[in-house]
């Protein structure tokens, strides 16, 4: 299992706050890893720093092969190209069809071969089970539906990573066990997912590793 994310004595600061201090931590391939903690415990913050959104300080700090303690910022967008991102408030183009969210997408990371979008776009609706839903536009959805694009523009890059934020906490516990029950079988086909929730269910229905913020401090349940 090969290690996407390498954190050793790591410190976590926002706007001069430190948020995280003493961040050890190793992620490898095709593992699910649940951030749990009260509000403001930095959960959040951490996720940002996968992304370069937030800097950070320590010994080491690598996130898919970027060195985050020296990154130049003409390197951030290729970083991000290996990330996906689920947010809870989907942050869909809401005049857009669905098809052309995902284009825009794939548009902004360098993609210019239009039979390429197009199989790609077709691909990743399948995979979440709404490829006949391209041509709809968001207010036509419902929440579980946008959600199912939302983790599908995620996927667009084919990232090394997924990060969703809460992906459940806008819907209603039935909608919430489906896009659960996709997250999984997502990650069971070799996909690392980091997912923050409130929810103290999921951990028992979809196992997975449990890390506690709590104190300034991340520790492993």
């Amino acid at each position: 299992m090969s290690k996407l994310i390498q954190y050793k004595e790591v410190e976590i600061c926002q706007d001069e706050l430190i948020v995280l201090k003493d961040v050890n931590l190793e992620v490898g391939t095709g593992e699910f890893i649940y951030l749990l903690g009260r509000v403001g415990t930095g959960k959040s913050s951490f996720m940002k720093t996968l992304y370069a959104e937030l800097k950070v300080a320590g010994k080491q700090a690598d996130v898919l092969g970027y060195n985050m303690l020296k990154m130049k910022r003409r390197h951030i967008p290729y970083l991000r190209r290996k990330v996906g991102v689920v947010f809870q408030d989907f942050q869909l183009l809401t005049d857009r069809s669905v098809e052309e969210n995902l284009k825009f997408v794939l548009k902004a990371t360098g993609w210019k071969n239009k039979k390429a979008i197009k199989n790609n776009i077709h691909d990743v609706l399948r995979q979440v089970g709404m490829e006949n839903k391209a041509y709809k536009l968001p207010h036509q959805l419902s929440g579980g539906e946008q959600q199912r694009i939302v983790i599908a523009r995620a996927l667009l890059n084919s990232p090394g990573l997924i990060l969703a934020d809460e992906p459940t906490g806008n819907l209603d516990p039935e909608t919430g066990q489906e896009i659960m029950e996709l997250l999984y079988s997502i990650s069971k086909a070799g996909m690392t997912i980091i997912m923050s929730t409130h929810n103290h269910q999921w951990p028992e229905i979809f196992p997975g590793r449990k890390l506690i913020f709590e104190n300034g401090q991340i520790k492993e349940e």
